[in-house]
């Protein structure tokens, strides 16, 4: 790997922030120039339909990133906003894309960040229960939290549970109505936004025709 192309990398990094709750990153229709990584915070991604109605894209934690969906069209497609203190990495996409050509395995790092993305959001475009639907959500959260060094059992929950029924397209009284069951069972423990997985294999089970392993 050619080090002054990593370097060039390093010299592209932009911190920015701090952003605090409901501070917005970009709007929907804003002119598409850089994509950030999540260096701290929680960011969710929204659109406003035509009626005025919110829905829910994700969530993104971590050493995530955000505004891939908007190199088709050179507009942000979608609002991100912060759930609480974000903290993050921009990245100026031309600059980038130039130096794609010379570092090999970027542009491929950035079409398995796009496929993950658009994978994660197909997991719950198929007819399942409500159980499923949020088990698989808080199995897909504990995985991700893992995945930065993060406990994949204990771990708190920065979005509104309306933002999660939103995200999972239930009713906000239909996933308390499951969480509360899932305490009944003994798989989880809830303290307010706290939620620790007691049984993470029951709850792995549940959410496997959704995560398809």
């Amino acid at each position: 790997m050619d080090k002054s192309a990593l370097m060039d990398l390093h010299v592209l990094v932009e911190h920015v922030g701090p952003f605090h709750a409901r501070d917005h990153v970009f709007r929907e229709g804003d002119p598409f120039d850089a994509i950030a990584a999540v260096r701290a915070g929680t960011v969710k991604t929204y659109v406003i339909d035509r009626d005025g109605r919110e829905h829910v894209l994700g969530f993104h934690l971590p050493g995530e990133v955000i505004g891939l969906n908007a190199i088709d069209t050179d507009r942000y497609p979608c609002n991100a906003v912060a759930l609480d203190t974000v903290m993050l990495c921009r990245f100026s996409f031309p600059q980038m894309e130039l130096l794609a050509t010379r570092l090999p395995g970027l542009q491929r790092q950035l079409f398995r960040l796009m496929s993950r993305d658009i994978g994660r959001a197909a997991q719950l475009a198929g007819d399942f229960t409500a159980d499923q639907r949020l088990a698989a959500f808080l199995v897909g959260f504990s995985r991700r939290l893992a995945a930065r060094g993060f406990s994949p059992t204990r771990f708190q929950l920065t979005m509104a549970r309306t933002d999660i029924a939103n995200y999972l397209r239930l009713a906000p009284e239909t996933v308390s109505r499951v969480l509360k069951r899932f305490q009944q069972e003994g798989w989880v423990a809830v303290d307010r936004r706290e939620l620790e997985l007691l049984r993470p294999d029951e709850i792995e089970a549940l959410a496997a025709p959704v995560l398809r392993g």
